[in-house]
Protein backbone atom coordinates (compact mmCIF):
# COMPACT_ATOMS: atom_id res chain seq x y z
CA UNK A 1 0.00 0.00 0.00
CA UNK A 2 0.78 3.55 -1.11
CA UNK A 3 1.15 6.42 1.20
CA UNK A 4 -1.72 7.91 -1.08
CA UNK A 5 -4.83 8.23 1.09
CA UNK A 6 -7.05 5.95 -0.05
CA UNK A 7 -10.70 7.24 -1.85
CA UNK A 8 -14.00 5.41 -1.40
CA UNK A 9 -16.58 7.23 -4.19
CA UNK A 10 -20.33 6.01 -4.24
CA UNK A 11 -21.91 6.94 -7.88
CA UNK A 12 -25.63 6.62 -7.14
CA UNK A 13 -26.45 6.84 -10.75
CA UNK A 14 -29.95 7.83 -11.36
CA UNK A 15 -31.15 6.13 -8.36
CA UNK A 16 -32.88 7.98 -4.89
CA UNK A 17 -35.49 10.87 -4.79
CA UNK A 18 -34.03 13.11 -2.33
CA UNK A 19 -36.11 11.98 0.71
CA UNK A 20 -34.63 8.83 -0.28
CA UNK A 21 -30.94 10.37 -0.41
CA UNK A 22 -31.69 12.19 2.63
CA UNK A 23 -32.58 8.43 5.09
CA UNK A 24 -29.47 7.03 3.43
CA UNK A 25 -27.45 9.77 4.36
CA UNK A 26 -28.66 9.90 7.79
CA UNK A 27 -27.98 6.13 7.99
CA UNK A 28 -24.22 6.17 6.48
CA UNK A 29 -23.13 8.93 8.76
CA UNK A 30 -23.49 7.02 11.46
CA UNK A 31 -22.58 3.92 9.85
CA UNK A 32 -19.09 5.85 9.89
CA UNK A 33 -18.53 7.50 12.45
CA UNK A 34 -15.42 7.64 13.51
CA UNK A 35 -13.74 6.37 10.34
CA UNK A 36 -10.35 7.84 9.02
CA UNK A 37 -7.13 7.08 7.20
CA UNK A 38 -9.84 6.70 4.24
CA UNK A 39 -11.70 9.81 1.81
CA UNK A 40 -15.66 9.07 1.32
CA UNK A 41 -16.93 10.75 -1.33
CA UNK A 42 -21.16 10.31 -2.17
CA UNK A 43 -22.28 10.96 -5.83
CA UNK A 44 -26.16 11.92 -5.45
CA UNK A 45 -27.97 12.87 -8.72
CA UNK A 46 -27.98 16.43 -9.08
CA UNK A 47 -31.87 16.90 -7.04
CA UNK A 48 -29.92 15.40 -3.95
CA UNK A 49 -26.52 17.49 -3.78
CA UNK A 50 -27.87 20.40 -1.75
CA UNK A 51 -29.47 18.56 0.61
CA UNK A 52 -27.10 15.42 1.19
CA UNK A 53 -24.16 18.26 1.53
CA UNK A 54 -26.33 20.36 4.05
CA UNK A 55 -26.31 16.85 5.78
CA UNK A 56 -22.68 16.30 5.89
CA UNK A 57 -21.73 19.77 6.54
CA UNK A 58 -20.07 18.63 9.79
CA UNK A 59 -18.54 15.21 8.43
CA UNK A 60 -15.66 14.48 6.44
CA UNK A 61 -17.55 13.11 3.38
CA UNK A 62 -17.22 15.27 0.55
CA UNK A 63 -20.06 15.51 -2.52
CA UNK A 64 -19.52 15.42 -5.91
CA UNK A 65 -21.82 15.83 -9.32
CA UNK A 66 -22.12 12.94 -11.56
CA UNK A 67 -21.83 15.76 -14.44
CA UNK A 68 -20.65 19.48 -14.96
CA UNK A 69 -20.50 21.32 -18.56
CA UNK A 70 -17.64 23.32 -19.13
CA UNK A 71 -19.25 26.67 -19.40
CA UNK A 72 -19.87 29.05 -16.53
CA UNK A 73 -23.27 29.38 -17.57
CA UNK A 74 -25.14 29.63 -21.24
CA UNK A 75 -28.04 28.61 -23.37
CA UNK A 76 -27.49 24.92 -22.49
CA UNK A 77 -31.16 23.59 -21.01
CA UNK A 78 -30.87 20.87 -19.01
CA UNK A 79 -26.85 21.38 -17.97
CA UNK A 80 -25.13 22.26 -14.89
CA UNK A 81 -22.25 24.57 -14.35
CA UNK A 82 -19.10 24.74 -12.21
CA UNK A 83 -20.14 27.88 -10.08
CA UNK A 84 -23.93 26.55 -9.60
CA UNK A 85 -21.91 23.50 -7.71
CA UNK A 86 -19.20 25.15 -5.85
CA UNK A 87 -22.37 27.19 -4.71
CA UNK A 88 -24.18 24.66 -3.10
CA UNK A 89 -20.88 23.28 -1.95
CA UNK A 90 -19.95 20.36 -4.35
CA UNK A 91 -16.40 19.32 -3.66
CA UNK A 92 -15.43 16.65 -6.17
CA UNK A 93 -17.65 16.15 -9.90
CA UNK A 94 -17.13 12.60 -12.05
CA UNK A 95 -16.66 13.39 -14.95
CA UNK A 96 -16.30 11.20 -18.24
CA UNK A 97 -18.11 7.80 -16.93
CA UNK A 98 -18.63 5.17 -19.50
CA UNK A 99 -22.39 5.73 -19.70
CA UNK A 100 -21.71 9.31 -20.39
CA UNK A 101 -19.34 8.41 -23.40
CA UNK A 102 -21.95 5.85 -24.56
CA UNK A 103 -25.12 7.18 -23.99
CA UNK A 104 -24.73 11.52 -24.11
CA UNK A 105 -21.54 11.13 -26.72
CA UNK A 106 -19.48 12.80 -24.79
CA UNK A 107 -15.79 12.55 -25.78
CA UNK A 108 -12.12 13.67 -25.07
CA UNK A 109 -11.78 17.41 -26.30
CA UNK A 110 -15.08 18.33 -24.47
CA UNK A 111 -14.21 16.52 -21.32
CA UNK A 112 -10.52 17.90 -21.48
CA UNK A 113 -12.22 21.38 -21.17
CA UNK A 114 -14.63 20.42 -18.09
CA UNK A 115 -11.07 18.82 -16.11
CA UNK A 116 -9.30 22.42 -16.40
CA UNK A 117 -12.96 24.21 -15.73
CA UNK A 118 -13.63 22.22 -12.79
CA UNK A 119 -9.62 22.53 -11.57
CA UNK A 120 -9.76 26.40 -12.15
CA UNK A 121 -13.24 26.28 -9.74
CA UNK A 122 -11.99 24.67 -7.04
CA UNK A 123 -13.99 21.47 -7.76
CA UNK A 124 -11.77 17.81 -7.78
CA UNK A 125 -12.17 16.35 -10.96
CA UNK A 126 -12.42 12.42 -10.91
CA UNK A 127 -11.81 11.50 -14.59
CA UNK A 128 -13.30 8.31 -15.68
CA UNK A 129 -11.25 5.89 -18.61
CA UNK A 130 -11.33 2.22 -19.68
CA UNK A 131 -11.81 -0.10 -22.35
CA UNK A 132 -14.64 -2.46 -23.68
CA UNK A 133 -14.81 -6.16 -23.90
CA UNK A 134 -13.84 -5.89 -27.51
CA UNK A 135 -11.06 -3.86 -27.10
CA UNK A 136 -9.62 -5.58 -24.37
CA UNK A 137 -10.13 -8.53 -26.52
CA UNK A 138 -8.39 -7.13 -29.23
CA UNK A 139 -5.28 -6.43 -27.42
CA UNK A 140 -5.97 -2.95 -27.37
CA UNK A 141 -6.49 -1.65 -24.02
CA UNK A 142 -3.25 -0.39 -23.14
CA UNK A 143 -3.99 2.11 -26.73
CA UNK A 144 -7.35 3.01 -25.53
CA UNK A 145 -6.18 3.94 -21.91
CA UNK A 146 -3.38 5.99 -23.28
CA UNK A 147 -5.45 7.80 -25.94
CA UNK A 148 -7.98 8.87 -22.99
CA UNK A 149 -5.20 10.07 -21.00
CA UNK A 150 -3.91 12.10 -23.65
CA UNK A 151 -7.28 13.72 -24.58
CA UNK A 152 -9.10 14.44 -21.36
CA UNK A 153 -5.86 15.32 -19.62
CA UNK A 154 -5.14 18.32 -22.56
CA UNK A 155 -5.81 21.04 -20.64
CA UNK A 156 -3.81 20.48 -17.65
CA UNK A 157 -0.08 20.57 -15.89
CA UNK A 158 1.37 18.56 -13.61
CA UNK A 159 0.35 20.67 -10.56
CA UNK A 160 -3.21 20.65 -11.48
CA UNK A 161 -2.84 16.08 -12.25
CA UNK A 162 -1.70 15.62 -8.70
CA UNK A 163 -4.78 17.48 -7.17
CA UNK A 164 -7.19 15.37 -8.79
CA UNK A 165 -8.62 11.57 -9.11
CA UNK A 166 -8.65 9.05 -12.12
CA UNK A 167 -10.78 6.02 -11.78
CA UNK A 168 -9.97 3.10 -14.42
CA UNK A 169 -13.54 1.48 -15.35
CA UNK A 170 -13.33 -1.18 -17.46
CA UNK A 171 -16.62 -1.21 -19.01
CA UNK A 172 -17.02 -4.51 -19.56
CA UNK A 173 -17.10 -4.66 -15.50
CA UNK A 174 -19.51 -2.00 -15.13
CA UNK A 175 -22.64 -2.94 -13.65
CA UNK A 176 -22.30 -6.87 -14.78
CA UNK A 177 -21.21 -8.73 -12.02
CA UNK A 178 -18.00 -9.00 -13.79
CA UNK A 179 -15.01 -8.02 -12.00
CA UNK A 180 -11.71 -7.25 -13.25
CA UNK A 181 -9.23 -9.48 -11.18
CA UNK A 182 -6.83 -7.67 -8.77
CA UNK A 183 -4.26 -8.63 -10.75
CA UNK A 184 -5.99 -7.09 -14.23
CA UNK A 185 -6.82 -3.82 -12.17
CA UNK A 186 -3.45 -3.56 -11.23
CA UNK A 187 -1.74 -4.40 -14.47
CA UNK A 188 -4.19 -1.44 -16.03
CA UNK A 189 -3.66 1.14 -13.37
CA UNK A 190 0.23 1.03 -13.17
CA UNK A 191 0.16 1.66 -16.95
CA UNK A 192 -1.78 4.18 -16.06
CA UNK A 193 0.38 5.53 -13.69
CA UNK A 194 3.56 4.44 -16.08
CA UNK A 195 1.50 6.51 -18.99
CA UNK A 196 1.18 9.85 -16.50
CA UNK A 197 4.85 9.75 -15.56
CA UNK A 198 5.88 9.78 -18.92
CA UNK A 199 3.36 12.57 -19.27
CA UNK A 200 4.04 14.64 -16.11
CA UNK A 201 6.70 13.42 -14.46
CA UNK A 202 7.26 11.04 -11.31
CA UNK A 203 5.95 13.54 -8.74
CA UNK A 204 2.88 14.28 -9.75
CA UNK A 205 2.06 10.32 -11.46
CA UNK A 206 3.29 9.61 -8.14
CA UNK A 207 0.52 11.70 -6.00
CA UNK A 208 -2.59 11.63 -8.13
CA UNK A 209 -4.71 8.82 -7.05
CA UNK A 210 -6.39 6.21 -9.37
CA UNK A 211 -9.44 3.96 -8.38
CA UNK A 212 -10.84 1.00 -9.56
CA UNK A 213 -14.59 0.89 -10.67
CA UNK A 214 -16.58 -2.10 -12.29
CA UNK A 215 -18.92 -4.37 -9.68
CA UNK A 216 -16.95 -3.37 -6.93
CA UNK A 217 -18.26 -5.11 -3.45
CA UNK A 218 -17.95 -5.75 0.06
CA UNK A 219 -16.39 -9.17 -0.35
CA UNK A 220 -13.48 -7.82 -3.27
CA UNK A 221 -12.82 -4.30 -1.97
CA UNK A 222 -10.31 -5.97 0.34
CA UNK A 223 -8.18 -7.57 -2.71
CA UNK A 224 -8.22 -4.69 -4.90
CA UNK A 225 -6.78 -2.32 -2.24
CA UNK A 226 -3.86 -4.93 -1.39
CA UNK A 227 -2.73 -3.65 -4.80
CA UNK A 228 0.27 -1.33 -5.22
CA UNK A 229 -1.47 1.15 -7.42
CA UNK A 230 -4.76 0.80 -6.47
CA UNK A 231 -5.94 4.09 -4.59
CA UNK A 232 -9.41 3.14 -3.73
CA UNK A 233 -12.75 2.55 -5.68
CA UNK A 234 -15.52 4.13 -7.80
CA UNK A 235 -18.21 2.22 -6.48
CA UNK A 236 -21.68 1.97 -8.26
CA UNK A 237 -24.89 -0.33 -7.48
CA UNK A 238 -22.80 -1.95 -4.37
CA UNK A 239 -23.09 2.43 -2.68
CA UNK A 240 -26.71 2.06 -3.14
CA UNK A 241 -27.54 0.49 0.05
CA UNK A 242 -25.57 2.35 2.97
CA UNK A 243 -24.58 -0.60 4.77
CA UNK A 244 -23.31 -2.13 1.81
CA UNK A 245 -21.20 1.36 0.84
CA UNK A 246 -20.37 1.28 4.61
CA UNK A 247 -18.36 -2.19 4.56
CA UNK A 248 -16.73 -1.30 1.69
CA UNK A 249 -15.24 2.25 3.26
CA UNK A 250 -14.29 0.25 6.33
CA UNK A 251 -12.24 -2.44 3.63
CA UNK A 252 -9.23 -2.43 5.98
Amino acid sequence: MSNRTPIIAGNWKMYKTTSEASAYTAEFLGLVAGVTGVEMVLCPPFTCLAEVRRQTDNSPVRIAAQNMHFAPEGAFTGEVSAPMLKEIGVTDVILGHSERREFFCENDEDLAKKVAVAIEAGIRPILCIGETDAEREAGKTEEKLRGQIEGGLAGIDADMLAGMVIAYEPIWAIGTGKTATPEIAQQAIGFIREALTGRFGAGAAGRVRILYGGSVKPDNISELMAEEDIDGALVGGASLKAGSFAQIVKFS
